[in-house]
């Protein structure tokens, strides 16, 4: 069941028996749709996108000299169109994207002329191993290796763990033509996560955030903070800037609606509460992940299938497969929904 089929069943089979738990929802912006903050932008004055560099930076922690390296753009999805063009210009580049995550990310990278190979995430993210480079192109040029993953991994619903991290980096030392793409999204903390931190000090990671998560606000604004090793990136993304309106909102966003994403992460955390004590014990033990490791999460993922499910237990959940997944047949459980308000 695909993801556009999923909706239709979820839609029906609510219909049919409105007694059933819903656990189902995964549209952030419509759960929380009366946090989304409505600002008066018209009155701003011209908003510049060092400034907005500068001003996300500070916030997440890092130096405010990195502006020449944070990107701005309208956010992840923007981001990684932009990338995939420079990628398939190079003809050479090899990328792996996760197959059960988000499926725009196959679909942006085919659009832009790619190739794209796969791995599954679902249960246990299978990381590409650690091994020799590969012979360089006949011009005597190494052909370049980019790896996208997501922290937290989505819809894993926990952060990279310590033994994951470390296999990226060794991954990454084993050959300078190799870097990372790191979609941190999901990610509602002020700093980042200690293994995304860890991974962008490599100088061979992006790392792509928006406020589309925090804020409630997708394709406004984002960030591709480049590493110094992938400098290459940077001139398409300053000449497809994100509209005036755009930065003028992202900055007021980001000033007068600061404290947004930990309120939405608070939120999240107390809908997690409640959404446990309706789930039955027989479900919870058979979780795929462990619960409430990511602050904010909203996906759980459990051994069992949307089917059995729905008719043992009385709970719509999401199918593995909606996300992509092909060998894993357990579901995703989500705390979206109004049950849980």
């Amino acid at each position: 069941m695909n993801f556009i089929n999923f909706q239709a069943w979820r839609e029906q089979t609510l219909r049919d028996d409105p007694g059933l738990l819903d656990c189902g929802e995964t549209n952030l912006y419509r759960a929380l749709a009366a946090w989304r903050p409505q600002l008066d932008v018209a009155d701003e004055g011209h908003a510049h996108r060092c400034d907005l560099a500068r001003l996300w930076l500070t916030r997440y922690g890092f130096d405010a000299a990195l502006s020449r390296n944070a990107l701005v753009c309208c956010g992840v999805r923007h981001a990684l169109e932009l990338i995939f063009k420079i990628l398939a210009a190079e003809g050479d580049a090899t990328i792996r994207l996760p197959q059960d995550i988000y499926p725009v990310y196959g679909e942006l990278a085919r659009q832009a002329g790619l190739a794209p190979s796969t791995y599954a995430t679902l249960p246990v993210p299978l990381l590409p191993p650690i091994l020799p480079a590969p012979a360089p192109a006949p011009s005597g040029l190494s052909c370049g290796e980019y790896l996208l993953i997501a922290n937290p991994w989505k819809p894993l619903g926990r952060y990279l763990n310590e033994k994951e991290c470390s296999h990226l980096v060794r991954w990454l030392e084993a050959s300078p033509s190799r870097h990372l793409l790191i979609d941190a999204v999901y990610d509602l903390a002020v700093p980042f996560h200690e293994t995304t931190r860890r991974l962008y000090a490599t100088g061979r990671a992006v790392l792509l955030h928006s406020l589309s998560k925090g804020w409630l606000h997708p394709k406004i604004f984002g960030i591709a903070l480049i590493g110094e090793n992938v400098t290459h990136f940077a001139p398409i993304f300053r000449n497809h800037p994100p509209t005036q309106d755009s930065l003028r909102l992202a900055h007021a966003l980001m000033t007068k609606a600061a404290d947004l994403p930990s309120r939405i992460e608070l939120e999240l955390n107390r809908r997690s509460c409640q959404w446990m004590e309706a789930i039955p014990d027989q479900v919870r033990e058979r979780f795929a992940a462990p619960v409430n490791e990511t602050e904010g999460g909203y996906f759980f993922p459990v051994e069992i299938t949307a089917m059995d499910l729905l008719q043992r237990h009385r709970i719509v959940g999401v199918p593995a497969s909606a996300f992509g997944a092909v060998n894993w047949h357990g579901s995703i459980l989500t705390n979206l929904s109004a049950a849980f308000t």
